[in-house]
């Protein structure tokens, strides 16, 4: 698919209208330059044709912010990566140096680049835009991203020179959300992985802001993997921002088929990341435990035995979770991580047939019915797996209001015991026969 990248300097608009064009509030857009630091990917179609966009940070030559080099290297690779360029500028604010610095950058491209100047929503703001000629960039298009007004003659002209693209099929594929609280090498896993720096990585916790999305297809693997923003506690969300790169990554949790929870060995299975996992588990998402940077515990015979049964301790009565201890630094075991991942997936995909259920539970229950409550013999007759994404099952019986949460786990232990459902909550449901 053809690719359409968004650059310039910050503050000027662009993810908003990234957000315009893909039709969803996906990039997060906010009045304090910089929001934006990764490259996001989304997309659009306009007149039939359909093409990937790219939003970029704002490109900054010579501030003191420490994720400049950064931003301006996903810059770089996102031009690399595009068939055409739409270069955003603000009529608000004129021509700036950071605005000649990127047309500096852009004159050395060969391919279209589209001069778009942003926040034109009225007649002497039209006119302020004729100075975007000193760029030497040609002619520019004058929009207003908020509220659209302009976008459509940008978009007639930018498909004119977009390549044909052969159409694909609709993207099915299973969804891996990284997940974690702040600075647990969330996005240097998802780089050590794809073998680029996809993501920006920093020293300081909360880099990553959105939650964006990789196609990972390699070793016979193939899904998308979300890098999320760290989950804070809320009485640490005080900037709107950061409230809103929270609601992204709760979103990615619910919009996955696994989470893969990553935490920091040095901080253990804290609080925080227990409540990651709780949501997880609410939502009935497959969960994989990722131990980061495991390689700096200092360790004994059984120090990861022993720091696996904490973290259990720590999830029951959820227990049936891989935990894989991993280094990312030292690329330790990044790879079994995924395979469990997919392995995960696979259970939760997992359906298994009535009558084999039926075979394989009865005589169980059989032998250990519910115990009775009130004078009342609770008989379960039949089971069935439910048609959703996630394992739910009925078991039909004469009284289900009589059946005790106690034997509903032992109904759900029964159930990953002989059919393996490792890594993935399941329901269990007492219906009237």
């Amino acid at each position: 698919m053809s690719i359409v990248a968004i650059v310039g300097r910050p503050n000027v608009g662009k993810s908003t209208l990234f957000n315009r064009m893909i039709q969803r509030r996906e990039a997060i857009t906010d009045s304090v330059s910089g929001v934006t630091r990764d490259r996001h990917y989304g997309r659009s179609d306009w007149n039939g044709k359909e093409f990937s966009l790219i939003d970029t940070g704002g490109y900054v030559v010579g501030s003191d912010d420490i994720f400049e080099a950064e931003i301006d290297q996903q810059v770089e690779l996102a031009i690399d990566e595009a068939d055409a360029i739409l270069f955003m500028v603000n009529a608000e604010e004129g021509i700036t140096p950071m605005d000649e610095d990127v047309a500096q950058l852009l004159r050395k491209v060969t391919k279209p680049v589209f001069l778009v100047v942003n926040k034109v929503d009225n007649n002497k703001r039209e006119q302020d835009a004729y100075e975007f000629y000193n760029l030497g960039l040609g002619e520019y298009f004058s929009i207003s991203s908020i509220n659209g007004s302009g976008t459509g003659d940008l978009l007639d002209e930018v498909v004119k020179v977009l390549p044909e693209t052969v159409e694909e099929k609709k993207d099915d594929l299973p969804r891996f959300a990284v997940v974690g609280r702040p600075n647990a090498g969330k996005s240097s896993f998802i780089n050590a992985l794809i073998g680029e720096d996809r993501y920006i990585v920093t020293d300081i916790a909360g880099t990553t802001r959105d939650s964006i999305d990789t196609k990972y297809n390699r070793f016979g693997f193939e899904f998308n993997l979300v890098d999320t923003a760290g989950i804070r506690r809320k009485k640490k969300v005080r900037e709107d921002l950061e409230f809103y790169s929270v609601m992204r990554s709760v979103r990615a949790i619910e919009h996955s088929d696994v989470c893969i929870l990553m935490l920091d060995a040095t901080r253990g299975f804290d609080g925080q990341v227990q409540n990651i996992f709780w949501l997880a588990e609410r939502n009935r998402k497959g969960i994989v435990v990722l131990v980061n940077k495991w390689d700096l515990v200092d360790k004994e015979t059984n120090t990861a035995k022993e720091f696996e049964a904490k973290i259990r301790k720590e999830m029951e009565p959820f227990t049936d979770v891989p935990i894989v201890f991993i280094s990312v630094l030292n690329k330790q075991r990044i790879h079994k991580a995924i395979e469990t991942a997919v392995a995960v997936y696979k259970n939760r995909s997992k359906k298994i047939k009535t009558s084999q259920l039926n075979e394989t539970l009865l005589p169980l229950i059989e032998n250990y019915p519910p115990p009775s409550l009130k004078g009342k013999f609770v008989k379960i007759k039949f089971i069935t797996q439910l048609p959703t994404p996630q394992p739910q099952f009925a078991f039909f019986c004469n009284l289900p209001q009589y059946v005790r949460d106690a034997y509903k786990r032992y109904l759900e232990n029964q159930l990953r015991e002989h059919f393996d459902f490792h890594g993935v909550p399941i329901s269990v449901y007492m219906r009237k026969k």
